[in-house]
């Protein structure tokens, strides 16, 4: 039988040539669940993870169904500013084939310049705070907004926009289509969503079970002391690898461990809340290009990355949860490469981990109760090459 093609799903010649042209010739499994009814109009809820081709889902039927009319027709909200780059460069050329215009409004940049694109755009990705910043200023209204689109909403909620989302939401036209893309549909997040849509048709995307074949990602748990931190760090990051996120849990932590990363030879780039947006773009850009091959960063990014040739991702500091872990981790192994996540364990952390690893199916080898889920087809585990010490950089 032959591949399902965007066509086949109602994708129009355009739009299909827009995505041939970045090498982009069927659809993934998550947009094969969602385009034709969100194509048709309905209203969805998407349980998706991250790295799934969720952001096509969505940006493909925006392209189609905005109309090249007093603007903005289409509202998409992300939590955070790399998300919302990462948005407008998969909706750019899409929405250019249909004769659209999309900007992104988001804090770090001057707003005098960014509200003049905004307000011309006929599909606009914005974080929440500097939304609310434009509307406030009556740069223009949501009034005309027919398509309204929540990415990552779990995360946003955590990140305590409940309140500007509210609001905004509530600035839009009642009669919209509501788009609710999210990690979980549990709890808080299956209430806003049951709120924001109306018969909604959910739509639950999981990455496929590899029976047979090795896993993407390799996990594994470090246990050492505290004093042993940095250490272990500059161990595996003198490992045979490409490129490597390193996450810390503070601003001020991801800032003073690339100073002592320098110390030890190893040139890192930081990237935080309190970086502006042209720092974090030039350090996207270094790691992109392979000028630097190691960044470390706070949760903010954990989101909103998204760069090819990560083949490490170490938790230099535990994540704070299993959700936090997998959107970490999620920066590596994507499309259809393979990955490490590192989490370094001191002693304190380890029942913590233990837990975690469990919840997650993972084996951890830091002692106690440890279940260890069956991998068939795979050998015994081998660490990666080690770079010579002279060539680590």
């Amino acid at each position: 039988m032959s591949k399902q093609s965007f066509a086949d799903l109602g994708v129009s010649g355009a739009v299909s040539g827009a995505l041939s042209r970045r090498g982009i010739t069927a659809p993934f499994p998550v947009q094969r669940l969602v385009l034709e009814d969100v194509l048709a109009g309905r209203d969805v809820l998407v349980k998706a993870p991250t790295g799934s081709g969720k952001t096509l889902a969505f940006a493909i039927p925006l392209a189609e169904r905005v109309e090249a009319a007093p603007a903005p027709g289409a509202l998409v909200l992300a939590p955070t500013r790399e998300l919302a780059a990462q948005i407008v460069g998969e909706l750019e050329d899409l929405a250019a084939a249909k004769g659209l215009r999309v900007a992104a409004v988001y804090g770090g940049v001057g707003i005098t310049a960014q509200a003049a694109r905004a307000k011309r755009a006929h599909i606009l990705v914005a974080t929440p705070g500097r939304l609310e910043d434009l509307l406030a200023r009556g740069t223009f209204t949501l009034a005309r907004v027919r398509t309204l689109v929540l990415d990552e909403a779990d995360r946003m909620l955590d990140m305590g926009f409940r309140p500007a989302i509210d609001r905004i939401v509530g600035a839009c036209p009642k009669e919209r289509q509501t788009l609710f893309f999210s990690a979980t549909l549990d709890g808080v997040a299956g209430e806003v969503a049951g709120r924001y849509t109306s018969q909604a048709i959910v739509h639950e995307h999981a990455a496929p079970s590899r029976h047979r074949e090795e896993p993407l990602v390799e996990h594994r748990f470090v246990a050492i002391s505290d004093a042993q931190r940095l250490e272990a760090l500059v161990e595996e990051l003198a490992c045979e690898r490409d490129r490597a996120i390193v996450f810390v849990r503070t601003k001020r932590g991801a800032d003073r461990l690339v100073k002592r990363l320098a110390t030890h030879g190893v040139e890192a780039l930081a990237i935080h809340g309190n970086k502006s947006q042209g720092q974090r773009d030039r350090a996207l850009a270094r790691l992109r290009s392979g000028d630097v091959d190691t960044l470390v960063a706070t949760d903010v990014a954990a989101r909103g990355i998204d760069v090819d040739g990560i083949s490490h991702v170490i938790n230099f500091d535990p994540p704070a949860d299993h959700e936090t872990y997998i959107h970490r981790v999620g920066r590596t192994g994507r499309a259809g490469n393979r990955g490490i996540g590192v989490t370094l364990v001191g002693t304190a952390e380890r029942q913590e981990m233990r837990r975690l690893a469990r919840r997650l199916g993972l084996s951890h080898g830091l002692g106690g109760d440890e279940h260890r889920p069956e991998q068939p087809g795979r050998g015994p585990r081998k660490r990666p090459q080690r770079r010579p010490r002279a060539a680590a950089r």
